[in-house]
């Protein structure tokens, strides 16, 4: 067994000799990582195995609780579920993104500074006016009955995407137009659309996590390429790849991408497309932050440079004015068809009632009001919460400089361990996003991302102190961290 398995094992069977009780709380990282001489790291691979395993939970800013067994009701037959021991729950020394990603998310549900969470300020979307509009579709749905759009979905909705991409510089044929269960969806279909299992996917490194979670899940391999923060994608890397790997299509994020948050030059844009076309390999572009730039003009897409239908083009709401309708679309080019039928066999159709209900406010509310003051409101909150982190946090930290979206990548320096701080501010009720679920590898266990959407509040600003202090005491103990590795 692996230490950290070893460990979890340890305090399972603690838990089941009564010698820590239910509805207890367990040592803390620090303390386990102190009484057993492991690593951090260790012992939080240890923790979160235990927490799948439904054994402990975690309470923000109080630490790790023995979980209450439920009461087993047994079945009609008789039977009860076996339950699920380390031996079901092992895993590689990888961490599982997965379950890493979850428990952060219900962390955030529990009252953490969400400064960890990938989607923006819920405060800052129309609420009110889209749930007007709902109402009122579903009364008059009760009158006069509705059914569900099948593929390629509500012809109003369509329209008004195509509208929208015309004011925004990129005329599109609507009937090219796929709706989808929000930009996941789109960006799972175009996958299944251009490659077979086994196929090479390129992606950027780091790159959003469920990018790779999705290559994973439909069993392709996948090759990172290195990306730089300002410049974006690595195209002479991203060449050799294709000619010595053989890769099948590409995902990227050419707009405020997840999480470094750059945005790709017009240049290097119709010079990345000019040579997938060469080689006559698909590109997967997620432009879900595409509506968010801080600046005047508003920025292009792949699909802009794109003349053989190479480009498949997936986009949603969910930034900008609703997660919860989880109302997506893509532009797949030449694999329109098979992104249609690929999405009729998976879900059959998206509802109807939230694509009615964005098509009405599309079409009669103020869209481009309520984008400027999200722009301006995150584009202030970047500068501050960038600021406070070069203020806080120990001499050596860099960050990013984002033009768009809401996130803010953070290096941090030498010999501190994004998971340690992760867990440490997990401790005090703060959710950090850490840089090792961005990457297959380590390459990234430096780093953080921060998510600065919400308004800056004294909560966030003493959070984000409390980070920088965290951060400072892992710098000060690098070199023991390290013999304990």
């Amino acid at each position: 067994m692996k230490l950290y398995e070893t460990l979890a094992a340890d305090i399972a069977s603690q838990i089941a000799q009564g010698v820590i009780r239910e509805g207890e709380k367990i040592p803390s990282v620090r303390q386990t990582s102190q009484h057993h001489n492991l690593s951090v790291s260790t012992v939080i691979r240890a923790f979160l195995l235990l927490e799948s395993q439904g054994v402990i939970e975690s309470r923000p800013q109080s630490g790790y609780f023995v979980r209450r067994k439920p009461t087993v009701q047994a079945s009609a037959a008789g039977d009860t579920a076996a339950p699920t021991g380390p031996a079901d729950m092992a895993r590689g020394e990888t961490l599982d993104t997965s379950e890493f990603v979850l428990t952060t998310l219900r962390s955030i549900n529990q009252g953490s500074v969400p400064l960890g969470s990938p989607y923006p300020d819920p405060a800052s979307f129309p609420w009110a006016r889209l749930n007007q509009y709902a109402n009122s579709l579903a009364r008059r749905a009760g009158q006069m009955g509705m059914t569900a759009d099948l593929p390629p979905g509500n012809p109003e909705l369509i329209r008004q995407i195509a509208r929208r991409h015309l004011e925004n510089g990129l005329p599109v044929d609507a009937g090219e137009i796929i709706i989808t269960t929000g930009a996941t969806e789109a960006l799972n279909l175009c996958l299944q659309a251009v490659a077979p299992p086994g196929s090479v996917i390129a992606v950027e490194s780091p790159t959003y996590y469920a990018l790779l979670q999705a290559i994973e899940r439909m069993r392709m391999q996948v090759v990172e390429i290195p990306t730089d923060p300002v410049t974006g994608i690595d195209l002479e890397a991203l060449e050799r790849a294709i000619v010595e790997r053989g890769v099948a299509a590409c995902m990227v994020m050419p707009n405020f991408q997840n999480p470094q948050g750059y945005q790709m030059s017009d240049e290097r844009k119709r010079a990345m497309v000019e040579m997938l076309t060469r080689h006559d390999v698909p590109v997967i572009e997620n432009d879900v932050y595409h509506e968010l730039y801080y600046g005047d003009v508003h920025p292009t897409s792949l699909k802009n440079y794109d003349t053989r239908g190479l480009v498949l083009h997936c986009n949603s709401f969910s930034k900008t004015l609703s997660p919860a309708n989880r109302i997506g679309w893509a532009l797949p080019g030449r694999y329109r068809a098979q992104v249609e039928k690929l999405k009729f066999l998976n879900t059959l159709n998206t509802p109807a009632l939230p694509q009615l209900a964005i098509a009405e406010y599309l079409k009669n509310d103020g869209y481009d009001y309520h984008l400027r003051k999200v722009r301006k409101a995150y584009a202030q909150n970047a500068s501050i919460m960038a600021a406070a982190v070069r203020r806080f946090f120990p001499s050596g930290t860099l960050v990013s400089t984002p033009v768009g979206g809401y996130l803010l990548w953070v290096n941090l320096p030498d010999g501190i361990q994004a998971l340690e701080l992760y867990a440490r501010a997990q401790e005090r009720g703060i959710s950090v996003g850490a840089g090792n679920i961005f990457a297959t590898g380590d390459a990234f266990q430096h780093c953080i991302r921060l998510n600065y959407s919400y308004p800056w509040t004294p909560e966030v600003e003493a959070a984000v102190r409390t980070l920088g202090l965290l951060a400072g005491e892992l710098a000060n103990c690098a070199p023991r961290q390290k013999a304990n590795l």
